[in-house]
């Protein structure tokens, strides 16, 4: 059998290590990850093996060659123009490929019995077999579902925290036969988790998952690459390594000089030609390379020397990575998680502080503190973009610094010279961080259009008007009134899709930012007529007579927030009255318990004025709460039900799309119009693509999100619900608390609860197992439906924080209380048992 292995990449996220050096070739315990891979291969009967190469393709052909040292034969296949995908690479080769073949990622350190799961591939007489694994965190990798015959029923490559269904992942090994590669087209880039898997199983090709017992580690970033090296030591893997054991833990290589002063504890690897001084001090976990230097009285903290580097007396080194050829003079300190580059010079007394990475060949002057990167960028392990846009606490993680960066990350993924639009909220800590946005943009040669102080409903009416590429908005969170969120926008107007945000999230966490010269800098020019048109789209979507004829009174309480200036003025144009309370802006932000006390004061006028309803307007425009004419606040669940009870009446056999978590009224009063229902994932940029996709969409959204009315802009519009609500209410001659009445009698209950990261994935995987496969709905977290009625249950992991939500929906509320009793129960157990485990395993 043949093996290729995958070794085009350039491994970006291991930077600065992959500079000057391609990612299979970064030693682990000194040597290439790709000779360690070779070893394997050896190991397990195969000994021809085809390397795909792309990224400084010499530096490997050099060190294998013809593979004969190794004891293998080797062969190799450059990309020579652009990377074809680790799919595209393979099919670049398939004239060597007339058998049963191995492909193996090069960037990957493992110890599976491959010769298992090659016989596993042949008793099931697949045409593509799977490596798996589980892993504690599946959402850097591939998830893979299996059915109970462990043939695939379904792929996810890097699933959201909701989507992770399973904690058993794609190692980027697979047991193939060459007939598949006739499903990929030649000579174009191509993957085989998104392209050629996804297209076998739709074809009904044979495709398995064998799940490999044993050590596996995705060196993909830095994190990774340490653990692996400690891995190594402890003897977590079975590889073979550089040099003997000489004692129980430590390996020690050829003409290495130790002074009897020196203290090593052990496991600790210390490679050839190395001279270890007076007094110092390795401690376990330590790994040195080839021809190191230590000075006197160093003390090494688990850090990973590199061949050639030199460490001066009394250096300090703290779980760090030093490369190749670096030289770190006396008395520096060189930090937890800090990188120092190939060739660089670390000055006496310098420090490098925790996390810091230093690209290669710099130097570091004597006495500096070095607390940025030099040059590249910090690989942050927390993701830029959450649930809903990029959120943290106003003025300490979203500083001006931050958001400066974050617009140059922003424009250098857009092209020179075009145009986006940017608005806010009325606040001044949202002001300023628009303003350092701007900038960052017009840095970065994108200009800007300057919305400035909008409701969000109004910048999304716009930004498909205009010459734009997106926007930006920067408010308050609706959620929590001491951060900030701050969302982007297609060229349409809807949040941007993840793609999208990973590449933004990519060019910040590398500072690939695009400087341009001073003849290209963004220019900025301000909106005029923004209103007019708004209020034309308005009347365009609404039966503008009959709200004429309601003389409908609406008190409307703007919470010291969104400017009370839009709706009054375009219901006083349809001749309704409008009662606007607060609606002067408070710099300070309003917390939910005041809220609730003005929700309350707003019951109490709606009955004094003897008003049609009464409305809580919040989240810079897009969601609000109603009160109906007996000052009883109308919100959840009911508010959902109660929207698309209107619409539906006002709109037949139309469709609705919601998120997955809303009540299966719903679905009820669907049926009573024959009207289709679309459920969603939990997010409102799903919602809003689920609106323009889908034809005949005349309402989206939840009381939780707000509601989308498509025609009108893709968002959400808090203002033309309030103007749609009495345009319903006139034609319907009904009454807020008449359609309440009309609502089904749905039980529902939610419940939030702790979960760890890291069993968030296996309690998905768990809950799959034990439920029959045709009770799953799977569209965003696990729901368990019960098909001969309208009751279910939905288990949906958090996005942002280590949480899982509980709801139960269900006809009978006994039954519903139950429900979420037993399901808290089985979380709590099932997380209770990874952890005791975990425990154990340490």
């Amino acid at each position: 059998m043949r093996a290729v292995l995958m070794a085009g990449g350039s491994g970006t996220r291991l930077r600065p290590l992959t500079c000057d050096l391609p990612k299979p070739m970064v030693p682990i315990v000194n040597r290439p990850i790709a000779e360690h891979i070779i070893n394997l291969l050896k190991r397990n009967g195969i000994n021809e093996v085809i390397a795909t190469l792309h990224y400084l393709p010499d530096i490997m052909r050099d060190y294998f060659q013809d593979g004969s040292d190794f004891g293998v034969q080797m062969t190799y296949a450059i990309e020579e123009d652009q990377p074809l995908g680790t799919a595209g690479c393979v099919k670049n080769i398939e004239e060597l490929l007339n058998d049963t073949f191995l492909v193996i990622s090069g960037d990957c350190l493992t110890d599976f019995d491959l010769q298992e799961a090659i016989a596993f591939h042949k008793a099931n007489q697949a045409q593509a077999t799977l490596i798996l694994t589980r892993v504690p965190n599946p959402m850097e990798f591939g998830v893979v579902i299996t059915d109970t015959n462990n043939r695939i029923t379904r792929f996810l490559e890097k699933p959201t925290t909701s989507e992770v269904f399973s904690d058993t992942v794609n190692t980027g090994t697979y047991i193939l036969e060459p007939e598949v590669l006739r499903y990929l087209p030649p000579n174009e880039e191509s993957d085989f988790s998104n392209d050629l898997f996804p297209e076998l199983l739709e074809a009904g090709e044979p495709i398995y998952g064998y799940i490999a017992e044993g050590y596996w580690c995705d060196v993909g970033h830095l994190d990774a690459y340490r653990e692996a090296q400690y891995a190594c030591l402890e003897k977590r893997i079975h590889l073979d390594f550089a040099y003997p054991e000489q004692s129980t833990g430590l390996w020690l290589g050829h003409n290495t000089y130790i002074d009897s002063s020196a203290r090593i504890e052990r496991p600790a690897l210390i490679g050839s030609n190395c001279r270890i001084g007076p007094r110092v001090h390795i401690e376990a976990g330590t790994v040195i390379g080839d021809n190191v230097t230590i000075g006197a009285d160093a003390d090494l903290k688990r850090p990973i020397i590199a061949n050639g580097a030199i460490i001066g007396e009394e250096a300090h080194l703290r779980a760090c990575v030093i490369s190749r050829g670096t030289r770190v003079d006396r008395r520096a300190h060189i930090l937890e998680g800090a990188v120092v580059g190939s060739l660089s010079t670390v000055g006496e007394e310098a420090q490098i502080s925790p996390g810091v990475r230093v690209w290669p060949s710099k130097k570091i002057e004597s006495g500096a503190i070095l607390n940025i990167n030099l040059i590249w960028g910090n690989m942050a392990q927390r993701n830029l973009f959450g649930q809903q846009g990029v959120s943290g606490l106003a003025n300490i993680d979203i500083t001006p610094e931050f958001a400066v960066k974050l617009g140059a990350a922003y424009g250098s993924t857009l092209k020179p010279g075009v145009m986006v639009t940017v608005s806010r909220d009325q606040r001044a800590i949202s002001r300023m961080v628009s303003r350092s946005m701007i900038a960052g943009m017009m840095s970065a040669g994108v200009g800007v259009m300057n919305l400035e102080s909008t409701a969000i409903p109004l910048a999304r009416t716009i930004i498909p008007t205009q010459n734009v590429e997106g926007g930006v908005h920067v408010r308050l969170h609706p959620d929590r009134p001491d951060s900030i969120l701050i969302e982007f926008f297609d060229r349409k107007g809807i949040n941007i899709s993840k793609a999208k945000e990973k590449k933004i999230e990519g060019t910040y966490f590398k500072e690939d930012l695009r400087r341009v010269a001073i003849s290209e800098i963004g220019t900025m020019s301000y909106a005029s007529q923004m209103l007019e048109a708004y209020s034309q789209s308005f009347e365009r979507q609404l039966n503008v007579e009959a709200v004429r004829m309601s003389h409908a009174k609406v008190v409307i309480d703007y919470v010291y927030a969104v400017s009370g200036a839009i709706l009054p003025q375009l219901l006083g144009k349809f001749g309704c009255d409008a009662v606007v309370l607060n609606a002067s802006l408070n710099q300070t932000a309003v917390s939910n318990q005041e809220r609730e006390g003005l929700l309350m004061q707003l019951g109490h006028v709606v009955e004094a004025v003897k008003a049609n309803f009464g409305v809580q307007v919040s989240a810079n425009g897009e969601q609000l709460i109603l009160v109906d004419e007996g000052g009883l606040p109308i919100r959840g669940e009911s508010l959902t039900a109660l929207m698309v009870n209107m619409i539906l009446t006002a709109h037949p056999r139309s469709t609705i799309v919601v998120p997955v978590q809303v009540s299966s009224a719903v679905e009820q009063i669907a049926r009573r119009h024959d009207a289709h229902v679309i459920r969603t994932k939990a997010t409102p940029t799903a919602l809003m693509e689920a609106c323009q996709m889908n034809q005949g969409v005349a309402l989206g959204g939840s009381a939780e999100t707000g509601f989308i009315f498509p025609q009108l802009h893709p968002g959400f519009d808090a203002m033309f619900c309030i103007a749609k609500m009495i345009e319903m209410l006139t034609v319907q001659e009904r009454s807020l608390e008449q359609v309440r009445a009309d609502l089904p009698r749905i039980c529902y209950k939610s419940y939030t609860m702790r979960c760890p990261w890291t069993v968030k994935g296996a309690l998905m995987r768990h809950l799959v197992e034990t439920h029959a496969a045709e009770n799953l709905e799977l569209i965003d977290g696990v729901k368990i439906i019960n098909r001969q009625n309208d009751n279910w249950v939905l288990i949906l992991p958090d996005a942002e924080e280590p949480i899982v939500h509980l709801y139960a929906n269900g006809e009978d509320r006994d039954w519903v209380e139950l429900t979420i009793k037993e399901y808290r129960q089985r979380v709590q157990q099932f997380i209770d048992q990874e952890q005791g485990t975990a425990v154990i395993h340490v």
